[in-house]
């Protein structure tokens, strides 16, 4: 059995078949409906093991979960009596047979409607966030504790209070209006980006790029385009920034997985198409008033799409970034923003800036102030890129240090 196909449909499947339950079943049984997707990829796995891999893996899925649906209605008497009598009473149609519809449309209009419910400002942004990529992604405890910097324990705990929260205010799982869309929106792509962000930088295991999260952030950020009422500019500026971020993908690291710096990347393996689709996406994003950070990391994005290094494509990422912290500030942000500051006013001025920030437990960092010092001060420069290996948490950070390193231990021998 092909070791990689179970997880790959967890990832992609698992939340389709979770939100149409959640949406037959109602908020306060999400357990239970998470507790039958995962009993049916179980026995997928079992099965599958024993009798090989069916020919259309996820209808198999699709029809254990229905199957296993109607088992749990027939021996749960509570169940029966209590939940499915009120499926069948708010049903158009009072069907004594329970329909578990996971036609396509109604796994969209499920998984949309689940978006919003578990957004629900009756719950803080993280709890918002944690739940929603727990619930809504397949994302495990131990990736949304990497994610938010915290320990699993904690991210256990506020996933399951924030389920609670929503079953206390009884909220239900159904489309919603556009003022709760205008409330709710922020947090809704904060999640999807975060995702991404997460996919295309991983910190929750070793290795770099997962494409597997980017390609799911970027399915639900479809799934809001898809709708008129979440069709805005901000959703297709995320998209753009998706889009432009992908488009390298297959340059960004070599075959072992390790990372290939931006400036030695083959530019023959960037995606043509994505690039196209981004764009298209960034001109949907111009309409209306409303600047997001999106809007201008996008444009960040785009212009890192043109490889050549001009004074004017440098020029228009420092004014991107120069709007970006004005509009929502991050350490980060101000990093980056840094290296497009040596592009254009040159590297020392970028020392004096970057030296302030005394963002002193990010590798990042001293990799930055290593390149920037090379040149100048080339021992400074030595001891930044050893602090920025002490600092890297994965193998594959670790031997762009190092490879730096090399480089200029080799130069300063050939120059002595």
């Amino acid at each position: 059995m092909n070791q990689e196909l179970i997880p790959h449909l967890f990832r992609t499947e698992y939340q389709k078949i979770v939100s149409v339950l959640c949406s037959l079943f109602g908020i306060h049984h999400i357990e239970i409906a998470e507790d039958i997707v995962s009993d049916t990829f179980l026995t997928a796995s079992e099965t599958w093991a024993i009798k090989g891999i069916p020919e259309n893996p996820t209808a198999w899925l699709y029809t254990v979960a229905k199957n296993k649906t109607k088992n749990y209605f027939k021996r749960n008497d509570i169940f029966e009596k209590k939940i499915v009598t009120e499926i069948k009473y708010n049903s158009p149609i009072n069907n004594p047979e329970i329909e578990i519809d996971l036609s396509e449309q109604n796994i969209a209009d499920s998984q949309l409607a689940m978006i919003f419910t578990v957004c629900n400002p009756c719950n803080s942004d993280e709890a918002q966030i944690a739940l929603a990529l727990n619930l809504l992604c397949g994302f495990g405890i131990n990736e949304i504790a990497d994610a938010f910097l915290s320990n699993k324990e904690v991210i256990y705990k506020r996933i399951n209070r924030a389920k609670e929260k929503l079953k206390e205010e009884n909220i239900k799982i159904q489309n919603q209006n556009p003022t709760e869309i205008q409330e709710r929106i922020d947090t809704v792509l904060k999640t999807i980006y975060l995702l991404f962000s997460e996919g295309y930088y991983s910190t929750s295991q070793n290795t770099t790029l997962r494409k597997d999260l980017c390609a799911e952030a970027m399915r639900l950020t479809y799934l809001l385009i898809q709708n008129k009422a979440t069709n805005l500019p901000a959703t297709n500026a995320l998209m753009a920034l998706m889009c432009f971020h992908s488009s390298r993908f297959e340059a960004r690291t070599t075959e072992n997985g390790e990372i290939i710096l931006y400036e030695d990347q083959d530019e023959s393996l960037w995606s043509k198409e994505l690039i196209d689709q981004g764009t298209y996406f960034l001109s949907q994003s111009s309409t209306g008033n409303t600047l997001s950070k999106y809007h201008l990391e996008a444009g960040i994005a785009y212009w890192h799409t043109h490889k050549k290094d001009t004074a004017e494509k440098w020029q228009h990422i420092l004014e991107l970034y120069n709007n970006l912290i004005i509009l929502e500030y991050s350490p980060i942000v101000a990093l980056n923003r840094t290296y497009a500051l040596s592009k254009v006013m040159g590297k020392q001025e970028a020392i004096t800036e970057a030296e302030k920030l005394q963002l002193n437990d990010n590798h990042f960092y001293f990799s930055l102030l290593g390149h920037l010092y090379l040149g100048h001060d080339n021992q400074k420069a030595l001891q930044h890129f050893e602090t920025a290996f002490g600092l890297a948490k994965n193998v594959s950070d670790k031997k762009v240090v190092t490879k730096n390193i090399e480089q200029l231990i080799h130069k300063n021998h050939k120059t002595e």
